[in-house]
């Protein structure tokens, strides 16, 4: 992102709150704050330290302030920019740029969601469009399958390509103690599991889950000073589209294209720099289409490039790693969960998922229905 100093900023802290389906009573800002608190310890920090918070939410009209006077902090900066699932990753970037011009020292980035606990009661009112409304399109899961219809048209792509997509992340996701989903999972399973919007099936589908999750953030000089290993933010990149699907220009090409070049741009460095993929996976198609749009293959080529198991641990391209929102949990909106399993595995802390020599990871945040997009490349203390 332009202006932006490569390695300036570090993450220093990372939690998750309770995960999945959470204890009755408990509010997503129990959750946010709960995450916090975690972060904050995982890095030897107090909430008197934090001056900085950054959140979006989707049961929250103001979820800065109601965190805020939850923690009893007063920061001097605060951000709510809220781009979907896409969010997080834009608001490191511009914590980066507070840090920077000396707004804040240390922000606190947090999301909390009961979305499972909630069920429809907790569901977002969607916004009327006047072009896709009255047609009553089962969103966003239409909105992904006409995407994915059309990369099927266009290039060949096959449900089986999609289905190596949730089997990958499943075999992640057994090696997750934290991750929801615990059986195996087979392609003829998926290509057999009930239909939600064709060519998706439900196992084509992100989770519904509870959870939040925290994200500490400091200068560069700070950070070294701090528990853990410092993880540096390399680069950042962020471009927006449209909004809603029908407006979408090419449903097979998404502005990840331009928030990934902006990252790479930003950290110095290619696709075959990156040891580590965690890439936004609210459907199997979005995979992909990521995959494609930041380089990692040729547009088109998405579904036959991932055939060979190469996402799967022990493959070439550990994508992932946490089981995803495939199977590792999605509370609503993933973005943050993303950065959070970024950072552990450049520190080193996956147990048995731990992709060996970790040293640069890309975390990239979708938001909406394919609308927003926002790439983090971060790296561990021999990249900077």
């Amino acid at each position: 992102m332009k202006g932006l100093k490569r390695g300036s900023c570090a993450i220093v802290g990372v939690a998750e709150s309770d995960l999945g389906k959470v204890a009755e009573g408990l509010s997503p800002l129990d959750l946010m704050a709960q995450a916090v608190v975690r972060a904050l310890d995982d890095c030897g920090l107090k909430t008197s330290d934090v001056d900085a918070l950054f959140s979006a939410a989707t049961q929250s009209r103001m979820p800065t302030l109601a965190l805020t006077e939850y923690l009893g902090i007063r920061p001097n900066y605060g951000d709510s920019t809220y781009l979907g699932g896409s969010s997080f990753m834009t608001h490191l970037a511009h914590a980066q740029a507070a840090i920077e011009a000396g707004l804040c020292e240390v922000a606190v980035i947090a999301y909390g969601s009961t979305l499972r606990t909630a069920g429809r009661t907790g569901a977002v009112v969607r916004d009327f469009n006047p072009y896709e409304s009255p047609y009553k399109p089962f969103l966003p899961s239409s909105a992904y399958a006409l995407a994915a219809s059309r990369h099927m048209h266009l290039y060949g792509t096959r449900r089986e390509h999609l289905a190596e997509v949730a089997v990958a992340a499943r075999l992640w996701a057994l090696l997750n103690p934290a991750a929801w989903e615990k059986e195996p999972l087979t392609a003829e399973q998926v290509l057999g599991s009930r239909m939600v919007s064709y060519p998706l099936s439900v196992r084509d589908c992100c989770l519904v889950t509870d959870g939040g999750g925290a994200v500490v953030v400091t200068s560069a000089a700070r950070a070294r000073h701090l528990r853990k290993p410092p993880v540096y933010v390399l680069g950042c990149g962020e471009s927006q589209a449209h909004q809603t699907i029908s407006n979408m220009p090419d449903l097979t090409v998404t502005a990840a294209r331009e928030s990934g070049a902006a990252a790479y741009a930003m950290a110095g460095l290619k696709p075959a720099d990156v040891d580590v993929r965690e890439i936004y996976d609210a459907f199997t198609i979005t995979t992909l289409l990521f995959l494609e749009d930041l380089g990692f293959c040729g547009k088109g080529e998405g579904g036959f490039f991932v055939a060979d198991g190469k996402l799967r641990p022990g493959g070439t391209l550990p994508t992932n790693t946490n089981g995803g929102g495939l199977s590792y949990g999605h509370p609503g909106m993933y973005g943050l969960f993303l950065l959070i399993e970024a950072a552990r595995q450049i520190r080193g802390e996956c147990g048995e998922r731990q992709v060996a020599n970790c040293e640069v990871a890309l975390a990239h945040g979708n938001g909406g229905v394919l609308a927003s997009q926002s790439t983090v490349i971060l790296g561990g203390t021999a990249t900077v």
